[in-house]
């Protein structure tokens, strides 16, 4: 464990891993989505696929503890689950397809994704059907396939609410309990899989005390009726962190 503690002490861009915990912890906090789109890119320019999954996750289930109990008030917990039910069928599977990516296709196609995603967030298309559980159980699905190949399982979920018209504060709250029981799902199944190595886990003990700072005070700068000020900020930096994330600067 000390050696492995040492190794994570040791890691090259360590830094850059805190920083870019930093800032995903801050638009998560306000924003409630943006976490792992600023964080996953930064973190695969210096770890292999499944220790930057394995590091999200731990921040992602630390990071938002201090603001699960008023998401747990504001939550529309029905969809929330109609939502996991689907995302548990192929969470696993995304999982299981992380684990045999070579890391710089898996940089390439993170970063276009998240610049596909913020795309379609930004250009305020909204869905203007009735939305009936199996469509919400099936974005669930895609979401928790995601959510294991990339671990950001929020981009079909976000764009769903974004596309519903939900109010911030209803999104907001949805989202983060959403991500919190991804997140442990994938943690189980990682650990079930063999995968959870104890470098990546003490890398994520560094920079989760970073995340949940970024957070807290994200949460507490956090105003509904400034949420389309949020948003824009959110997207500028999902924006440079999908930039910055490809194997171009290397």
């Amino acid at each position: 464990m000390i050696t492995a503690f040492y190794e994570a002490l040791q890691s090259e861009g360590l830094w850059r891993l805190l920083i870019a915990a930093a800032v995903g912890g801050l638009v998560r906090g306000f924003a409630g989505f943006g976490g792992a789109l600023i964080y996953m890119p930064a973190a695969a320019t210096v770890l292999p696929p499944v220790w930057a999954l394995i590091t999200l996750t731990l921040m992602d289930i630390a990071g938002p503890l201090p603001n699960l109990r008023g998401a747990w008030q504001a939550a529309r917990r029905r969809e929330v689950a109609v939502l996991l039910s689907g995302a548990v069928v192929a969470l696993p599977i995304g999982v299981w397809l992380l684990s045999r990516l070579p890391q710089d296709p898996f940089r390439w196609g993170l970063s276009v994704l998240v610049v596909l995603v913020l795309a379609v967030m930004a250009s305020g298309w909204r869905y203007r059907r009735a939305i009936g559980e199996r469509l919400v159980a099936g974005i669930g699905v895609l979401g928790g396939f995601m959510g294991g190949l990339t671990g950001m399982a929020g981009p079909p979920v976000i764009v769903f609410y974004m596309a519903a018209g939900h109010s911030p504060l209803v999104m907001r709250a949805n989202l983060i309990l959403f991500f919190m029981v991804i997140d442990c799902l994938v943690l189980g199944i990682l650990g079930v899989s063999g995968l959870l190595e104890s470098v990546p886990v003490f890398v994520a003990v560094l920079s989760a005390p970073v995340y949940m700072l970024g957070n807290l005070l994200g949460g507490r700068l956090f105003d509904p009726a400034h949420a389309r000020f949020y948003r824009t900020v959110a997207y500028g930096v999902i924006a440079a962190s999908a930039v910055l994330g490809l194997p171009l600067w290397d």
